[in-house]
């Protein structure tokens, strides 16, 4: 077990800044939960940082374990220095630099591929991605200009979704024509689409969400062949959340698209 050094408190101190890890290929993950997500997985982890009291309870010592097993080395650090790496308010017991997967776009879809679209706000698209791991979406493309993933953010509302999905980003023209050469449908969310719950959804399918304000961009919108919407039931709401309306699509694919599902479903 190592102890966290001044200038070691400095050089990872410069992580809070998202230049810092798109320079090096790196993405912070903290706290417990989204932590053991990532020693679950496959993906690399460079630096690994626990408080003194976490490492004293039997789930610290089972992470530390784990980590352990996979030749990673553990930092002893007080409260104080964690919170000096932490971009959050209360941090918790776990900071940890993880790398990035170097993944190549796509060249087909698989089942459903969800596309997202100039996405700028981090908590939507974080949770989108949570959304897209619980209904079983594994591929989620995105426009070079949605935020990044990687977004301290992005990372935390996924709780840990993004460590078990494919997330590219590439110019969203390109690879839905591609797509459609190939014959695969796409469908977009639009608010002069036909009604969500009275559309026929099929798959394998691209399903296109737009950005928060000005939903898909004209380019894009273009290449749908279906547009679809949610039906203002109460007429009083101005507009859904993009995250709250992505969710309500990816349940109705999947209620349509039944024979996809576990058998319990």
């Amino acid at each position: 077990m190592n102890l966290l050094s001044k200038n070691q408190l400095k050089n990872l101190a410069a992580y809070r800044q998202q230049k810092r890890c798109d320079e090096e290929g790196l993405f912070v993950v903290e706290g417990v939960k989204l932590c053991t997500e990532a020693v679950a997985s496959d993906f690399s982890i460079r630096t690994v940082c626990m408080t003194n009291d976490f490492l004293s309870t039997a789930e610290g010592r089972s992470m530390a374990g784990r980590l352990e097993q996979r030749g990673c080395e553990i930092t002893e650090v007080t409260d104080d220095q964690l919170e000096r790496l932490s971009n959050q308010r209360t941090p918790n017991k776990v900071w940890m630099l993880v790398e990035r997967h170097a993944v190549a776009p796509a060249s087909n879809a698989s089942q459903l591929t969800l596309a997202l679209d100039r996405l700028q706000d981090p908590g939507n698209l974080g949770t989108i991605l949570r959304s897209a791991d619980w209904y079983g979406i594994r591929h989620v493309v995105c426009s070079r200009d949605t935020v990044s993933c990687y977004n301290p953010k992005v990372v935390q509302a996924t709780m840990g979704a993004i460590f078990r999905t494919r997330i590219d980003y590439c110019d969203l023209v390109d690879y839905i024509s591609a797509e459609k050469k190939k014959g695969t449908p796409v469908y977009g969310a639009l608010l002069d689409g036909d009604s969500i719950y009275h559309s026929s959804l099929t798959t394998p399918a691209i399903l296109v969400v737009g950005n928060e304000g000005r939903g898909i961009s004209a380019a894009v919108a273009s290449l749908v062949d279906t547009r679809l919407t949610i039906p203002n039931i109460g007429g009083t709401c101005e507009s859904l959340n993009a995250a709250t309306a992505t969710a309500i699509l990816l349940s109705e694919f999947c209620r349509c698209n039944g024979k996809h599902m576990p058998p319990s479903f």
